[in-house]
């Protein structure tokens, strides 16, 4: 393990019992508290995409957009947003997906992106899979190539990241617990 994911996994904070009695909540909140490991994280997945053949990044509602949004502007790529159903304006698209811990919807705009388009997904960890499933339904629908879902955390656990690859989108994290 380098010392960019062990200093990570410092930073972060499992929460005991949140948002319901068994969940082991993995909160990236301390990382953008702490400049050093806001930029480990942001220099990481700068590195692995600098040079990729992707053409935007979609993050997800809402760490997913403290992280896509800082990405998108390292590598001067437009930003795509996935967000929880009802949040967005105009003509959308919508898929429901299950949680570990209940169900929910996303949405985005019908012209976010087209056919041809290389997406990167981008969100704070990979649990059962279900929201960057979804959010590849959506940007499939119109038309675009996922090339990747990235995440700072994997619970493999919960079969998240083998879910996604099922899918044939292949995955990368920074750190698993």
């Amino acid at each position: 393990m380098s010392y960019d994911e062990c200093y990570i996994r410092s930073v972060i904070r499992a929460v005991p019992d949140w948002p319901e009695p068994g969940v082991m909540f993995r909160d990236i909140a301390p990382l953008f508290q702490d400049p050093k490991a806001l930029h480990c994280v942001i220099d990481a997945f700068s590195q692995r995409y600098i040079d990729a053949d992707i053409s935007h990044i979609a993050a997800l509602d809402a760490r997913g957009f403290l992280l896509g949004s800082i990405l998108s502007y390292k590598l001067n790529l437009p930003l795509i947003l996935i967000r929880k159903k009802g949040k967005l304006p105009g003509d959308t698209l919508t898929e429901e997906y299950q949680l570990e811990y209940g169900s929910a919807c996303v949405e985005v705009h019908t012209d976010a992106c087209k056919e041809g388009d290389k997406v990167l997904l981008i969100d704070d960890l990979i649990a059962t899979g279900g929201s960057l499933l979804a959010a590849s339904t959506l940007l499939r629908k119109l038309g675009a190539e996922i090339t990747e879902a990235a995440a700072i955390i994997d619970l493999p656990f919960l079969h998240g990241s083998s879910k996604i690859q099922e899918a044939g989108i292949p995955v990368h994290t920074l750190i698993a617990y």
